[in-house]
């Protein structure tokens, strides 16, 4: 029996795939959970359908995300945290926050994937922070003032 997966199914199917399964695992298994639909001529007419749309629906993300590299590009962005004597923060920065005070600062839209940040922020002091998208890469400057 023919079916198209609507979920991943470990060793078996990826979702959107359409592969040739034995009729007792299908009927037993794939079809009473939801996992896949029989793959008649409209199905698979539908599934090509929203295919596109996905492909279509990437590359538009993609665009606005290489367009928000560009505009962090050469950026200050400013965080305060509290530190003792010798700038030590007493709680470091993580990617959650260097995200959001991006959107705050420069409402950029990067997702914390795209950061490359190898550890936690923990000192007082300006800090060049790498991005890379889709192989492009940029950079913007972070400065962590002490409160």
């Amino acid at each position: 029996m023919k079916v198209i997966f609507l979920h991943d199914v470990a060793r078996v199917g990826k979702k959107h795939d359409i592969k040739e399964i034995s009729d007792g695992y299908a009927t037993n298994f794939l079809l009473p959970r939801k996992l896949a639909i029989i793959a008649t001529p409209k199905a698979v007419a539908e599934l090509e359908l929203r295919k596109k749309e996905i492909a279509i629906e990437r590359e538009v993300q993609e665009s606005l995300l290489l367009k928000n590299l560009e505009a962090i590009k050469g950026q200050v962005i400013t965080l305060k945290g509290k530190a003792n004597d010798k700038g030590h923060l007493f709680s470091a920065i993580h990617l959650k926050e260097i995200v959001v005070a991006m959107k705050a600062q420069n409402h950029a839209d990067i997702g914390e994937e795209f950061i490359v940040l190898e550890k936690p922020i923990k000192e007082v002091g300006e800090f060049e922070i790498p991005i890379s998208i889709k192989g492009k890469k940029s950079s913007f400057k972070l400065v962590v003032e002490k409160i």
